[in-house]
């Protein structure tokens, strides 16, 4: 008994391929169940079925399904494979999936990468800027300083290493030999010259002696008469600060200060230790009880509270403030190098710690810059390096433990300096 409906038997199918068919022929033409529409659409008159009343399903052909343009294609009859895109061929080579990957774009890679490090240079640079700014303790007002002497050529910088005790335990101090004395005293005092004939770096004994003029005090805008009175020069800091200072150096050289730097004893030491040690070789080795130095001659890193005994120690030599000042300008030689190498620029892990240190440690005047102060040290680097001239301040004797300047040499090099002039006059 034949299964099939009337009009689907063996004979009308023919050789088709599927549904028990052995044909090796493609299925393209074999009929699907769908309901074909009529000429008439929806509503009109219906076409009596073929096949004994089977309808003739649509076929797949050129013109797209069941032979009307309905916007579908199968893909059959094109050779498409779905998934790729079309008229792309499938395969190696082709561009498919399976095909080789473009080569890529070497330039454009390296184009983007050049700008994003640019970009992330420039960002870490400004935010570096700011933070360094605001650390910068501006706290010294020069405007203060009355009668003050014509500006010359280049711009001088006055550098003043303190012995201030702020911010120390008792437990510091005794680490650090520093006493527990009240008020500053300065232990550094260096004029250090910065224009386009050389830079000259001039260290002024603290024992130099020197006349107290008429100042406006610092805090309270009082006019103080100058009376003729002589005292060494570190007494000047300790009776009105920064601002007498100043006005003294200025009144007994007539070489204007443009900016002023200061460092105390507890920021100095971590500096050093904040750039890992500073390596010095000492010709002679010395021992002073009041600094707590104790050196063997040699090549050596000195640690922070090394680092200071050593700038400090002056009991232990026959000329001892002007051996002290010597060796000042000796170690400020060996750590502007430490802080400039490689090792330290260019390692973050370093580099701010030391920057850091030295910004919470500093006092500076009120108009100076970032600018300033890195133009400052470069020039000391520079100067302590060889590129310039280090000198003690001229002296032709003493007297009652004060240090007298060599009035002659000391107008010349004034002169030198006030027109950016290189200098000739040698010191002690």
């Amino acid at each position: 008994m034949n299964d099939w409906p009337e009009g689907w038997s063996d004979d009308s199918r023919g050789n088709r391929y599927g549904r028990g068919s052995t044909s090796a022929q493609p299925e393209g033409a074999r009929v699907m169940r769908q309901v074909r529409r009529t000429p008439g659409g929806p509503g009109g008159p219906q076409a009596a079925p073929p096949y004994g009343g089977v309808p003739q399903q649509p076929t797949y052909d050129d013109q797209g399904y069941g032979g009307y343009d309905n916007g579908y294609d199968s893909g059959y009859n094109t050779g498409q494979v779905y998934g790729s895109p079309a008229g792309r061929p499938h395969g190696p080579g082709g561009g498919g999936t399976g095909g080789a990957r473009p080569a890529p774009n070497w330039r454009r890679r390296i184009k983007w990468t050049a700008i994003t490090l640019v970009t992330a240079f420039a960002v870490t640079s400004i935010a570096t800027y700011f933070w360094a700014d605001s650390k910068l303790h501006r706290d010294v007002d020069l405007s203060k300083v009355i009668d003050r002497p014509a500006a010359g050529k280049g711009t001088n910088y006055l550098i003043v290493g303190s012995d201030s005790r702020a911010g120390m335990s008792d437990a510091d101090k005794k680490k650090l030999h520093t006493g527990s004395a009240e008020g500053k005293r300065t232990d550094t005092m260096m004029i250090l010259h910065v224009g386009d004939n050389g830079d000259t770096l001039i260290s002024l004994p603290r024992d130099s002696d020197v006349e107290i003029p008429t100042y406006k005090g610092s805090t309270s805008g009082k006019v103080y008469q100058g009376t003729g009175r002589h005292v060494k020069l570190n007494a000047a800091y300790a009776e009105d600060g920064p601002e007498l200072l100043v006005r003294t150096i200025e009144y007994n050289t007539g070489l204007r200060i443009d900016h002023y730097a200061e460092i105390g004893f507890d920021g100095f030491a971590n500096i050093v230790d904040a750039v890992g040690g500073v390596t010095i070789t000492i010709d002679k080795g010395f021992k002073d009880k009041y600094s707590g130095a104790d050196f063997q001659a040699g090549t050596q890193t000195l640690n922070g509270e090394q680092a200071l005994a050593f700038v400090r120690t002056r009991h232990a030599f026959a000329q001892s403030d002007l051996q002290r000042t010597k060796n000042q300008q000796k170690f400020l030689a060996a750590l502007a190098h430490q802080v400039a190498t490689p090792s330290t620029v260019l390692n973050p892990f370093k580099l701010y710690p030391t920057m850091g240190a030295g910004l919470d440690a500093l006092t500076v005047d009120k108009d100076m810059s970032l600018w300033d102060l890195g133009s400052m040290f470069w020039a000391m680097k520079g100067v302590n390096g060889g590129d310039g001239k280090s000198m003690n301040m001229p002296i032709s004797g003493s007297t009652g433990g004060n240090l007298l300047w060599d009035k002659a040499k000391v107008k010349t090099l004034v002169d030198e300096l006030k027109n950016d002039q290189t200098v000739t006059v040698s010191g002690n």
